[in-house]
């Protein structure tokens, strides 16, 4: 939306003759940016990209424009029933933490911000200590090498972002969001792993057994494939740096709830009482082994997206290498013990939609 002595409209007027697209994100725990460039008009690009970075304009204008835009998107979800219970949600598992906060804010706090405070978050997170890069496509070393110099090398050595604390999720609790509608949402939380556990591994292919593949897992296979409850269940470890937890969600008709949420709380206990079979086990490390080229490396931009996650979770210039070792390395009695681990606990439930009607006890099928 504009740097240096170009505003907004010559800013991305210069963005289109470069051929280039930049766009950066703000999530929960970091910002991202991203330059896609014609490798022969890369220093118009990179001009570029130095403006954006070091001299941000944050005219009073485009501030305007964009407060409003995400201020209509407030008062929209104001009446949406899916955004008020996951805004609870947060607030119930998160407690008084940043990450009960919504994501856009709220009417109040788009309110008060200003250009000054948007000058001095920027100058406060945009540091070489915590910048990470990866770059793909027609470039040599030595050329990036100066270019990343010039882009960055103004910048601050440090950043100076409050420091945020660790919050364990508050389970044991079940929150009733009730509306009058005809599918209800359900949606339940164990304990996570933190990326850097030695047992991370043993987790992830416990919860790919469990509800993360897609057609394959005990979840799919007992909610909609045996009884046809569900369009789709899911299963995700959400990797959060100061959090984690492992999220089942689903959707299903309002007078079936109760019966699916027991069943899936049945095929929970079941995993984390006797863990996986070997053959389950086998299967998934193969898939998990296979797919990751074609889920992280398909394209240039999904390349350098991994390659930055890489370098964030330390896992080494040398990990695309090891990973399948890695995996392999994992055993039976590991997995067993994850599940034990994650998902012996009470979880966190949350019920969106009419009043549960109870049964008297799940299905088998």
């Amino acid at each position: 939306e504009g740097a240096g002595d170009l505003d907004s409209e010559a800013f991305q007027s210069k963005l289109d003759d470069a051929g280039a697209e930049m766009s950066f994100q703000a999530a929960r725990d970091g910002l991202y940016g991203s330059m896609r460039m014609l490798s022969d008009q890369k220093d118009e690009a990179f001009g570029l990209l130095k403006l954006a970075v070091n001299s941000p304009r944050f005219d009073q204008a485009p501030i305007d424009r964009i407060r409003a835009q995400m201020l209509s998107g407030i008062l929209a979800n104001e009446r949406d029933p899916n955004t008020i219970a996951q805004q609870r949600w947060l607030r119930a598992i998160y407690g008084k933490h940043p990450y009960a906060r919504p994501d856009e804010g709220t009417k109040e706090s788009l309110a008060t911000i200003t250009a000054a405070d948007l000058k001095t978050f920027r100058k406060a997170s945009f540091a070489r200590a915590g910048l990470h890069v990866a770059v793909v496509g027609d470039i040599d070393a030595a050329t990036l090498s100066g270019k990343l110099d010039e882009v960055f090398g103004d910048l601050p050595q440090t950043q100076t972002l409050a420091q945020v604390a660790d919050v364990s999720l508050k389970l044991g609790q079940q929150l009733e969001v009730n509306y009058d509608l005809p599918q209800t949402s359900l949606q339940l939380a164990w304990p996570g792993v933190k990326r850097s556990d030695p047992d991370f591994y043993a987790a992830v292919l416990m919860n790919e057994i469990l509800g993360g593949s897609t057609f394959t897992s005990r979840l799919y296979e007992e909610v909609r494939e045996k009884r046809g409850l569900a369009y789709s269940v899911s299963s995700d470890l959400v990797d959060h740096e100061h959090s984690n937890a492992l999220l089942v969600t689903t959707a299903t008709r309002s007078d079936r709830a109760a019966e699916t949420l027991a069943i899936v709380r049945q095929v929970v206990k079941e995993m984390a009482e006797n863990g996986p079979t070997e053959e389950e086990l086998a299967a998934t490390k193969k898939y998990m082994i296979g797919a990751y080229a074609i889920n992280n490396l398909d394209s240039s931009s999904s390349i350098a997206a991994t390659l930055v996650e890489l370098q964030l979770d330390n896992l080494g210039i040398d990990y695309i290498k090891r990973r399948a070792a890695l995996i392999d390395a994992v055993t039976l009695a590991d997995v067993k013990a994850a599940a034990r681990k994650l998902l012996s606990a009470d979880p966190a439930i949350m019920v969106i939609g009419p009043p549960l009607v109870q049964v008297a006890g799940a299905r088998k099928g």
